[in-house]
C-alpha cells in the first residue's frame, strides 16, 4: 500500500540556516525513504502563518497550502526544538491552526484528520523532551490524528550545555533506535487505517 508523509520543522531559524531540528527530521525522512515512503520537510517559519484557529485567516495567510499538504499525506511528523522547556512558538502556532480540525468533518462526519497518523521529533540542548511530546500527542489526538506506539524520537544535551544536535560527531544509537521505531510504527498504523477508516459518525 502506497503511503506518504510530511514533516513540519518548527525551528525558529529561517532557511537556509542550519537547524538541529532539520537534521533530526532529515534522518526521519531518510528512514521513511528506506521503506519507500516519501517524506518532504516543510520549514514552517518560512511561511506567513497568521494567528488564529481557522483553516484560512484571510489575505496573506499561507497556512491553507500547508494544511492541504498535511491532509494529502497519511502521516504527519511534528518536529520542534526545545526553548525554556517548551515547544517553539512556531510549533505552538501550528498547533493553534490545527485546532480548526475540531470543527471540520468529512462526508462520514469524521474529523478531517481521522485516518491520519502523527509522530513527534524533539531536539534541544536542555531538558523538556518528554513534556513536549506529551503536549503534542494530546493536541494532535484531540484534532483527530492517531498516535502509534513508540512514535517519538528526541535528543537532549547536557543541562545548561552548549552542544547542539547538529554539532555531534555521530548520531547516538538511542536516537537511531527511536527514529527507526517511530517510522516503522507510523507506517504500520498508517497502512491499517488506509485500509480500514474509522466508523462513520452519521
Amino acid at each position: 500500500m502506497s503511503l506518504s508523509a510530511i514533516a513540519l520543522n518548527c525551528t525558529l531559524k529561517t532557511s537556509p540556516s542550519e537547524s538541529s531540528c532539520e537534521l533530526l527530521l532529515s534522518q526521519v525522512s531518510e528512514e521513511f525513504a528506506r521503506h519507500g515512503v516519501d517524506c518532504p520537510i516543510v520549514r514552517a517559519v518560512d511561511y506567513n502563518l497568521l494567528p488564529g484557529v481557522t483553516s484560512d485567516e484571510g489575505p496573506g495567510d499561507e497556512w491553507p497550502g500547508i494544511r492541504s499538504q498535511i491532509l494529502d499525506a497519511n502521516i504527519l511528523i511534528m518536529g520542534t526544538p526545545i526553548w525554556m522547556g517548551q515547544p517553539s512558538s512556531v510549533c505552538k502556532r501550528v498547533m493553534e491552526r490545527l485546532d480548526a480540525f475540531l470543527g471540520e468533518t468529512d462526508d462520514g462526519g469524521r474529523q478531517v484528520a481521522y485516518g491520519h497518523v502523527a509522530g513527534v521529533a524533539v531536539v534541544g540542548n536542555e531538558d523538556g523532551a518528554h513534556n513536549i511530546v506529551a503536549q503534542l500527542f494530546q493536541g494532535l489526538n484531540d484534532v483527530g490524528f492517531s498516535i502509534p506506539a513508540s512514535c517519538s524520537t528526541y535528543w537532549t544535551g547536557e543541562a545548561m550545555g552548549k552542544t547542539n544536535y547538529k554539532d555531534l560527531p555521530e548520531t547516538p544509537d538511542a536516537v537511531k533506535s527511536a527514529t527507526k521505531a517511530l517510522v516503522q510504527n507510523c507506517i504500520h498504523l498508517g497502512e491499517l487505517l488506509a485500509g480500514a477508516q474509522y466508523p462513520s459518525k452519521q
